[in-house]
């Protein structure tokens, strides 16, 4: 039986004032046979942290943004997968963000994430919707047009995959 990392998540919908999305362009750096994707910024929530303030944190950390102001969870999902060589079990809580687009301070990445990040950008939802990339969250696509439109639901909704 191989070990499973079991955590709490926070992932984020950081909006630029152009309602384009952030997004990380990233691949698994041990196992070639995996396509990239493009991913919301977001990792683990340490111990004592809320997920908004994980949310920020991995905004810096990841993305090298400064400032952002957090909004509600908008979504919920539980995420099964391998990555690194390592097996994963998480509970994730997905936030809004806005910011002013600016990523300009030095990131701080972990090792893993030095070797799978390849870049970021900003995602206009048209040209997300035009890509076949695959993302993370895997119904990004299915549930972000109304965020970009500033509707929210009234409690988070579970996006998890199948």
């Amino acid at each position: 039986m191989s070990f499973v990392l079991r955590r709490q998540a926070a992932r984020v919908v950081c909006l630029d004032p152009h309602r384009r999305v952030l997004m990380i362009r990233a691949i698994d750096p041990v196992d070639e046979s995996k396509p990239p994707w493009w991913e919301l910024p977001g990792g683990g929530i340490d111990p004592g942290e809320s997920a908004e303030a994980a949310c920020l944190r991995e905004l810096r950390e990841e993305a090298g943004m400064a400032t952002a102001v957090m909004g509600p969870c908008i979504w919920t999902q539980h995420a099964q997968f391998r990555f690194a060589g390592w097996d994963f079990d998480q509970h994730e809580r997905i936030h809004v963000a806005h910011s002013d687009g600016s990523t300009e301070l030095p990131t701080r990445l972990e090792a893993f994430e030095a070797l799978a990040f390849r870049g970021q950008r900003w995602w206009a939802l048209d040209e997300l919707l035009a890509s076949d990339e695959p993302t993370v969250p895997p119904r990004l696509r299915e549930f972000l047009p109304p965020i970009i439109e500033g509707i929210y639901p009234e409690s988070p909704l579970d996006i998890s995959p199948g």
